[in-house]
């Protein structure tokens, strides 16, 4: 007998089994989006000061 030829279908392979909460061309990261250095380096001092107030 041939059990390979019995029961459910295999599942896909290669298929993640979730999607990521921002996975590329999703809301949250849209494709072609550019942020601007400015913004980047805004975001950086930001944290850099909130972990250093939170040190403190």
């Amino acid at each position: 007998m041939n059990y390979g030829k019995s029961g459910a279908t295999k599942a896909g392979k290669n298929k993640p089994r979730h999607s990521e909460h921002n996975a590329k061309g999703s809301d949250k990261n849209p494709y072609n989006q550019q942020s601007s250095k400015e913004e980047l380096l805004k975001r950086m001092k930001a944290a850099a000061e909130k972990k250093k107030a939170d040190e403190a």
